[in-house]
């Protein structure tokens, strides 16, 4: 099979189309369509045209001449141990969809693929729940998160390292992906219908199993066998002690406790909110730290109080609009808007790179192009593209 029609299968999926979708576009029959994907039948000019533009891509990314689109291998997590073939094929070519545009970016740009400097976990006979909370505080230090403070840009603190975290529309019984793909690295797709914290701990549990068994594709899952397999089980804790250190959750309960003599509802929700967590995680942590009886987070559950109103009785403004997080990392956008303002992708080509119309795409160039820097007490706005000189621009204003 060539590289076109490798292309034009994985845009297809990625898209969510069906063959017989793409077969009514083109005006033929669903066996027709069918013989070009197997290679049967030369796909025309046309053709090309209107199905790039029902799978909401460009004919350009169809007919790339370097190498096939990558092959995605990932681990899952799923609510169901069956879930439906195509939600999960669908999920796989968005990300191979992702990391096969990655690639054309780093070509286009002479831009050089972050290597992963955090390397695996090294195997240990140590209890799974030891061994996880030494990985952790290992991967804190090492991205300079130290022992007690939350993490705040968890996306692009593990973006700077190697680790690629793209958020898009899932079926909503997945909760996202990973995979380690040969000659690029470790990439994470999280479902953008799940709740800000749930994606948090998406990423926290899928950037365990990459330390703890990056190169072995298998099936992760939110409701599973009774006993979870021990890689489930080091993801889970790592996540745990990775977005809530043991030293810090212990300060801000103890503060607690110093401000009135006890620790309730509404400060377990505040310590949650500090570490970008959901009340669920955050008091099952408690649990496990011993500063709570076990079996608290049931009896919260089972007073039929909502999450909600106990944040509101908190103080915490959970009906504050939250931006919406874009859907690809910052160093890709960085590289797609240097490789448009350099003029070697086109404005149709750099629009489908970054999932925008031409218009919104242009829009996202010129506000990332801007920067502000202080000028005494005043702000200035400063306007640059990210392909001009910095030293040239030093020296014009010596």
């Amino acid at each position: 099979m060539n590289a076109v029609i490798e292309r034009l299968i994985s845009a297809r999926k990625a898209a969510g189309v069906s063959q017989e979708d793409a077969a009514r576009k083109l005006e033929m029959s669903r066996p027709t369509y069918i013989a070009i994907e197997k290679g049967d039948r030369e796909v025309k000019p046309r053709e090309l045209i209107a199905l790039a533009s029902l799978f909401k891509t460009t004919v350009n990314h169809l007919v790339r001449q370097q190498s096939a689109p990558p092959r995605i291998s990932p681990h899952l997590r799923a609510e169901i141990a069956k879930h439906p073939n195509a939600s999960v094929d669908e999920a796989i070519n968005k990300l191979t969809k992702f990391v096969d545009d990655y690639q054309f970016l780093l070509e286009k740009t002479n831009a050089r693929q972050i290597d992963v400097s955090i390397p695996e976990t090294a195997k240990s006979q140590m209890p799974v729940d030891r061994l996880a909370a030494h990985a952790a505080q290992d991967a804190r230090n090492r991205l300079g998160l130290g022992e007690r403070e939350p993490i705040g840009n968890l996306r692009k603190t593990l973006d700077e390292v190697g680790v690629h975290v793209i958020v898009d529309s899932l079926d909503s019984k997945l909760a996202g992906l990973y995979s380690f793909v040969e000659g690029f690295g470790y990439c994470i797709l999280v479902n953008r219908k799940h709740p800000r914290e749930r994606m948090r701990w998406t990423v926290a549990h899928e950037f365990g199993h990459f330390l703890h068994d990056r190169d072995k594709p298998g099936i992760d899952y939110l409701q599973g066998p009774v006993r979870k397999p021990t890689s489930e089980r080091f993801a889970d804790a790592f996540a745990a002690c990775f977005l809530m250190p043991e030293a810090g959750v212990k300060r801000q309960f103890d503060d607690a406790m110093a401000r009135a003599g006890d620790v309730n509802v509404g400060d377990v929700c505040r310590i949650a909110d500090f570490y970008g967590v959901s009340m669920m995680a955050m008091t099952l942590r408690l649990e496990a730290l011993g500063l709570v009886r076990k079996g608290t987070w049931n009896l919260l559950k089972s007073s039929g109080v909502k999450v909600s109103d106990i944040k509101r009785e908190a103080g915490i403004a959970e009906g504050v609009k939250v931006e919406e997080l874009e859907t690809y990392p910052e160093r890709y956008i960085l590289l797609a808007i240097q490789a448009w303002t350099s003029e070697v992708i086109s404005t149709s080509q750099f629009a489908s790179l970054v999932g925008r119309s031409p218009i919104e795409a242009r829009e996202l160039a010129a506000k990332r192009s801007s920067s502000v820097v202080e000028c005494g007490e005043a702000l200035e706005e400063i306007s640059l593209r990210l392909s001009d000189s910095v030293l040239e621009r030093a020296r014009t204003t010596e």
